[in-house]
């Protein structure tokens, strides 16, 4: 009866507690069935159903002296299979009770301390971690006071790109990195061209007559304040008004008979970046360009500080990112670059000029009234669209010069424990042409704290899956020139590592708004994060709350696309990596002191009502709760059937063309069909997700590799990144993308004569191919693909 007593010593003996893992989905309070709110992965302790079985076995059981074996043999029998029906009852209770009761689902985080990668031994960790507990050490660790510290010191004065003052800073946020206790901490250097004023030849603006005389001499401002990237020369002629330099804006112009064509247009800040006004305006043939902000684009607040009349607003007027006298390279050291600008070099003159000046010259203007909403509240002023008397004319000089500046990414890293070769990039620049208390000192102090207080946190038993990674971008002003040329120089791997990156670039320009510039695979995770951050200026409200109080549909109040000059776009447009801007701000007056050598702490605090603080530490929580939950759910929480529903918006637009395709023997019926094979392809991903081995850290690991690319599977293989860098189909830019081919198909209503059908296959090939690839690379194996079209 050795194997008897066996038995039952296997049963009674004590084990190591263990926990497994579980996939489920949230549940709405007080619903009984789980609500599909994206797959988290959850604690179930497994304690309680080996305590069920113990205890159903329980003690061997007496045996009388007198009973024949065959009793004894039957009796024990019995015992065994009761002992069975127990252990089978309390698993699926156990398993029951964890899929379908959210009550039991509870709120627990994924603990990983008891993990190690597929194929190592396991190593016993501590006590679970709740969800409430992780936001409890979150906010006992998060510092206002340190906040705020951190941006006065950055926003004392102005530090550019290569001033003494820059390098002071980047060697206190080295140092502070260092200081928490990160795992690493580094920095990664490049050599880049960066385009400064002249000081031999200052840029001027002069009004002179027809043989070239100065007849005045119009003030620009400080000599700091330029257009980057601007072409250098000397240009004259008449001056048009053209709004906000708007595609649309120069074509109503033509409409009213007004040409810009050899013109000066002058401009509004505001609706669309400076480059984009320059590409505007360049392509309307014009020969310059002045850009001045309209007070009836900054409204009076009495208490709020005012933009002075006198004050111009700089902006870069590259229409791309990074360096770009290396487009699609790296500006690393001893790089041989060919001799190649980038394409998005503007090949005409611009310059910032003051309310005051802008005044001076539009109350000059003769021609066609401008339509009342281009209108603004300059005094005195009729806005008229131009171009003048054929005697006024203005002469403007640019003198920028490019210099080779060597530019500083300082780095820290808080390792995971499960995967450490995948992580979450948190970043903001800390360069700024002026003193950059928004621009600047608001993300590098959010970026600061962050790691300061996960570091904290990891010191007092959290444990991260996956990596953090904190980054400190340098020459920011110039075009997210440094997290460019880092994305540059890591291409290669980076869809292969990086999960998700958040930008705090502008986190803080007002109180009254939350917005949230992303990609499509974050917003899902965004909406949850959002139901349980508290608003800054609302503390018995969600952010979520705050902006659905009047029955408003929260995406369309918060969600927005990226722009370019932000570096999240880079990241996705680019780099092919889910990302997103987090930015607090108010639609009906925007920060007047963007940009400009106003934007000091005090200004930016009294435009907040004295609460900048408070928001920024609000702006903390957002980034620190999704921080948490990209690093230790076991599946990446991203939203990788998403696309699904964008695509279909894009295909639903090719609709209306569909009988003037059919009518030149053409069809978009391929471009369909890849749309649906991404569609069932990511349906098919979803239940094997959900069907799978919870605790098989092999399958965990494949599904998140699959997850984190789907981004990058959108970037078109078919175009050179040193030609097209934004290859994103959906969000890049260039004839391979989705909206290059609707425009060209738009050709055969508007101008049929103009329609190229070879450039419309090659573009139907680029789009659908890049489709097709998407759902065959999401579908996983080569033998698990079904390509019908």
């Amino acid at each position: 009866m050795a194997w008897w007593r066996s038995l039952f010593r296997s049963v009674n003996s004590k084990k190591p507690a263990r926990r497994s893992y579980t996939i489920y989905r949230n549940t709405p309070e007080g619903e009984g069935a789980c609500r599909l709110e994206g797959l988290q992965v959850k604690v179930v302790e497994a304690e309680e159903q080996e305590g069920a079985v113990a205890a159903g076995l329980g003690k061997e059981p007496a045996r009388p002296a007198c009973c024949p074996w065959q009793d004894r043999w039957k009796a024990g029998s019995y015992v065994v299979l009761v002992g069975l029906l127990i252990f089978i009852v309390a698993f699926l209770l156990g398993y029951i009770s964890s899929r379908g009761s959210c009550s039991v689902c509870g709120d627990l985080l994924t603990v990983v301390s008891d993990e190690r990668p597929y194929g190592m031994g396991e190593d016993p960790g501590g006590a679970p971690l709740y969800w409430a507990d992780l936001r409890e050490m979150f906010q006992k660790h998060l510092n206002k006071e340190k906040i705020e510290a951190t941006i006065r010191t950055i926003s004392e004065a102005p530090h550019p790109p290569g001033s003494s003052r820059l390098d002071v800073l980047s060697t206190h946020v080295l140092n502070s990195f260092t200081s928490y206790g990160l795992d690493h901490s580094w920095t990664d250097s490049h050599y880049v061209g960066l385009q400064k004023p002249s000081r031999s030849q200052p840029n001027f603006l002069h009004r002179v007559n027809a043989d070239g005389a100065v007849l005045e001499k119009l003030p620009l401002g400080d000599p700091q304040v330029y257009c980057p990237y601007s072409a250098s020369g000397v240009v004259t002629g008449g001056l048009v008004f053209a709004n906000y330099g708007r595609r649309e804006d120069f074509i109503l112009l033509r409409q009213r008979g007004v040409s810009p064509q050899g013109q000066l247009a002058i401009v509004r800040v505001g609706q669309i970046s400076y480059a984009e006004k320059l590409a505007n305006a360049e392509a309307a043939q014009a020969a310059g360009v002045l850009i001045y902000p309209d007070p009836f684009d900054i409204p009076q607040d009495p208490r709020k500080p005012e933009l002075s009349q006198n004050t111009t607003i700089y902006g870069h007027v590259h229409m791309g990112a990074g360096d770009p006298y290396s487009p699609g390279f790296p500006s690393f050291n001893h790089t041989q670059f060919p001799p190649v600008q980038s394409s998005g070099l503007p090949k005409i003159p611009v310059h910032p000029i003051s309310a005051n000046v802008a005044a001076h010259l539009l109350r000059q203007l003769t021609g066609p009234a401008a339509p009342r909403d281009w209108h603004g509240r300059l005094p005195d002023v009729l806005y008229v669209l131009g171009p003048g008397e054929p005697t006024f004319l203005l002469q403007l000089g640019v003198h920028n010069v490019k210099q080779s500046v060597m530019i500083s990414n300082i780095f820290g890293c808080i390792e995971g424990r499960i995967e450490p070769d995948h992580y979450l990039i948190v970043g903001a620049q800390r360069d700024s042409l002026g003193p950059g208390a928004a621009r600047s000192g608001v993300g590098t102090a959010i970026v600061l704290e962050l790691a300061r207080t996960f570091a904290a946190m990891v010191r007092n038993g959290f444990q991260l899956r996956r990596s953090l990674l904190f980054v400190s971008w340098d020459a920011g002003d110039f075009g997210s020139v440094g997290s460019t040329e880092w994305l540059e120089g890591y291409l290669t791997m980076l869809h292969l590592k990086a999960a998700a990156y958040i930008s705090v670039d502008n986190a803080a320009l007002g109180d009254d708004k939350f917005f949230a510039k992303t990609s499509p695979a974050l917003i899902g995770l965004i909406e949850s994060i959002i139901r349980q951050v508290d608003s800054p200026n609302r503390s018995d409200q969600s952010i979520f709350d705050q902006v659905t109080e009047h029955g408003q549909q929260w995406q369309s109040e918060v969600i927005r696309p990226l722009p370019m000059d932000s570096s999240a776009f880079a990241f996705t447009a680019f780099g092919g990596v889910p990302a997103v801007e987090f930015s607090f701000a108010e639609e009906s007056r925007p920060y007047p002191f963007l940009n400009t050598m106003a934007d000091t702490y005090d200004n930016l605090n009294r435009a907040l009502h004295g609460r900048l603080p408070a928001v920024v530490k609000t702006m903390a929580e957002v980034v620190g709760h999704l921080l948490m939950k990209l690093t230790h759910d076991h599946l990446l929480p991203l939203d990788y059937g998403c696309y699904g529903d964008v695509l279909l918006q894009h295909v639903t637009r090719f609709n209306e063309y569909t009988a003037l395709l059919k009518s030149r023997g053409l069809t978009l019926q391929w471009m369909y069909s890849a749309r649906g094979d991404y569609v069932r392809a990511a349906e098919k991903l979803r239940k094997e997700i959900y069907s799978s081995e919870e605790h098989n850290e092999r399958l965990l690991r494949m599904y998140n590799v699959r997850i984190m690319r789907v981004e990058f599977y959108f970037l078109s293989q078919y175009v050179a990144v040193t030609e097209t860098p934004f290859r994103h189909i959906l969000h890049g830019h260039g004839p391979h993308t989705m909206a290059a081919l609707l425009e060209h198909i738009n050709r055969l209503r508007e101008a049929p004569e103009r329609f190229d059908e070879v450039l419309f296959r090659r573009q139907l090939a680029l789009v659908t191919w890049t489709l097709q690839g998407a759902a065959n690379a999401l579908s996983g194996d080569v033998w698990d693909i079904d390509t019908n079209f």
